[in-house]
């Protein structure tokens, strides 16, 4: 298997949960204080050192284009200004990697999105990163993951432990440990209620993923929602093929919500008092 250098950024939802603030604004361009949401995933891809990005974009997500690419007039209205140093983060970034876009048409889930990317990455793995699940660690998550990779060149999804009762909003894995905090999984199921759920052991918004996988999601038909899940696509790669779940290091937000966001924020605002 070749060495990874893409990652996929699946980012066509509407953002609902933040209406009316994503009527006009995508939500992974959000900000954790000064910087958007995407922008954190990319710098943790980066770190991976995964610089092919590609993004599924929908309708209205222009703005994401328009931030990883250099503004001839905002630079030189700054240019020589002490305000030039705040550009500094997102220049390296935009130097550094390559970003392509496709369109995911419809809203047709997780999985389906996936397939659109695969245009972007061809026959080779990929990670993907859902930016709305905030990571953060030294090394970053991905770094961790891709190191695992090198070592079993298979899939890997990031897991973290949940409370019982919160299954129902996540995709649940089942399967043994084989080292500690590494699991080859066996099944796993989107969204179970609480009493028949496998285990507490949720996928979290982090993937490395094999090209085997679109073969996977073509073979899907639409769940009762309509929509393709990627739990049900990794499910059926699991029974043929060596798939792991990964007990992260580090602290994840879901910021997805708006509870998630605020306690990011805090979070991120604390760490730069405490540097500074």
């Amino acid at each position: 298997m070749p060495k990874i250098s893409k990652c996929l950024f699946p980012a066509a939802g509407y953002g609902t949960r933040f209406l009316p603030a994503t009527k006009a604004m995508p939500k992974e361009m959000l900000p954790i204080v000064n910087k958007p949401l995407i922008q954190y995933g990319v710098e943790e891809a980066i770190e991976a050192e995964l610089t092919d990005i590609g993004v599924i974009a929908g309708r209205g997500k222009r703005a994401i284009e328009d931030h990883f690419d250099i503004s001839y007039e905002l630079e030189h209205q700054i240019a020589g200004t002490s305000k030039e140093i705040l550009l500094e983060n997102i220049s390296s970034i935009i130097s550094r990697c390559t970003i392509s876009y496709t369109r995911q048409k419809e809203m047709l889930g997780l999985g389906h999105a996936i397939l659109t990317g695969e245009v972007l990455v061809g026959d080779n793995p990929f990670a993907v990163i859902l930016a709305d699940d905030f990571c953060t660690n030294e090394p970053g998550v991905l770094r961790q993951m891709v190191d695992l990779y090198e070592q079993h060149e298979c899939a890997i999804v990031a897991i973290e432990t949940i409370p019982r009762d919160q299954t129902d909003k996540y995709g649940i894995i089942d399967g043994e440990e084989i080292e500690p905090g590494l699991f080859q999984i066996s099944s796993m199921v989107e969204k179970p209620a609480p009493d028949v759920a496998p285990t507490n052991l949720a996928i979290i918004g982090r993937y490395i993923l094999t090209p085997s996988i679109f073969d996977y999601i073509r073979g899907l038909a639409p769940g009762p929602s309509g929509e393709i899940q990627i739990t049900d696509a990794i499910n059926e790669q699991a029974r043929h093929e060596k798939v792991l779940g990964y007990k992260f290091n580090g602290l994840r937000f879901d910021c997805g919500g708006i509870e998630g966001y605020v306690e990011a924020t805090n979070y991120v605002f604390q760490q730069l008092n405490a540097d500074s």
